[in-house]
């Protein structure tokens, strides 16, 4: 299953290095796929040869604005200035449960990301998303594409 880890401790620097998301745009997963009580993660990037990203607890369905789609609520454990986000669901992988689905879409993230960052050290961020004013997660490609 996905590891996800606690925020960034802060004697660990964080690398911002963009490199094109090819996957998560063109995953297809619907709303029903996730369940209010679920754990999820959301992979940023990479941190010491493994994925990295925001563990997270979906909550409720909430309109994704970005996207104009159904979208979902989630609580970040850890808190801080935006412990409530709306997520649109192709950017969400499951942790508490083993689903087909997500974990083949974790290997392809797995199989571009650790080759590419093998010799980083720390935390490299791929700068795939952003959070707006609204508290919505997006997308590089969902900003770009104006949805």
């Amino acid at each position: 299953m996905p590891d996800a880890t606690a925020p960034r401790p802060p004697h660990i620097s964080t690398i911002w290095a963009p490199v094109p998301d090819r996957l998560t745009p063109q995953r297809d997963i619907t709303h029903a796929h996730f369940r209010p009580g679920e754990q999820v993660v959301i992979v940023k990037g990479v941190a010491d040869g493994e994925l990295w990203g925001d563990a997270m607890t979906v909550v409720t369905p909430s309109w994704h604005t970005p996207t104009d789609e159904d979208g979902w609520r989630l609580r970040n454990p850890n808190g801080g200035e935006r412990t409530y986000i709306t997520a649109h669901p192709r950017y969400m992988i499951h942790l508490s449960r083993r689903c087909a689905d997500c974990l083949i879409h974790h290997r392809a993230l797995k199989e571009i990301l650790l080759p590419a960052y093998a010799t980083a050290t720390g935390i490299v961020d791929c700068g795939w998303y952003s959070v707006t004013a609204l508290n919505q997660l997006v997308h590089v490609d969902d900003a770009r594409s104006g949805r």
